[in-house]
């Protein structure tokens, strides 16, 4: 894989699991955590995410032709767990269920939705087949895995932003821009959705 290849590929990549986007994702999904806390979780989540997509870039085609479910499957799949968290973010119902819990255990969304759908993706891990497709060898598998790991790696960075955000913001900032992003993450689940139903051929391409 040439340098060009590298620089779409990471562009790619980067622009689908979409880093920046992600902050006040983030800073949403973690509202209330210490510094130490929003790290650990930050870390999980990547870890978890960087196993999904290197399985996907590996064998993914192959798995998901295996078992019979195609991409715009796994894509309305993932619209629907991310409109499910919109609607606790949107109600209230994930701080409601942080205050009725301990400190010693805090809700934990590291695996879902951080990990999956939110960075490894329906669109993240098409893309890793993609990529990982696009060319044969051991070394361009290192390739695509080493762009992978370089997005996964601008993530944490800008994870680690987050708290000085939220001191920033205070409690009524945080509420605000959290049911903003509710909204959002709700539009962005529907449009999970509709780009699975167009790409089964269920609905009408615009």
């Amino acid at each position: 894989m040439g340098s060009a290849e590298l620089v779409t590929a990471f562009v790619t990549l980067f622009v689908v699991v979409d880093p920046i986007g992600l902050v006040p994702l983030f800073l949403a999904l973690t509202q209330g955590m210490g510094a130490r806390m929003r790290h650990t979780v930050g870390l999980r989540a990547l870890a978890i995410a960087a196993l999904l997509l290197t399985l996907f870039g590996l064998f993914g085609d192959a798995l998901l032709r295996g078992v019979g479910i195609s991409m715009p499957a796994f894509r309305i799949a993932g619209g629907v767990l991310l409109f499910l968290t919109a609607l606790d973010m949107l109600f209230e119902r994930r701080t409601q269920r942080r205050e009725g819990q301990s400190a010693e255990h805090p809700p934990d969304p590291s695996v879902f939705p951080l990990a999956t759908p939110l960075l490894a993706g329906p669109g993240a891990m098409a893309t890793m087949i993609l990529l990982a497709g696009s060319g044969s060898g051991t070394v361009h598998m290192l390739a695509v895995l080493g762009v992978m790991v370089a997005v996964l790696a601008c993530v944490f960075v800008l994870f680690l932003l987050s708290t000085p955000l939220e001191r920033a913001l205070g409690r009524t900032g945080t509420m605000v821009v959290t049911r903003l992003l509710g909204m959002l993450l709700a539009a962005l689940a529907v449009q999970f959705i509709l780009d699975g139903l167009k790409g089964a051929g269920l609905l009408a391409m615009a």
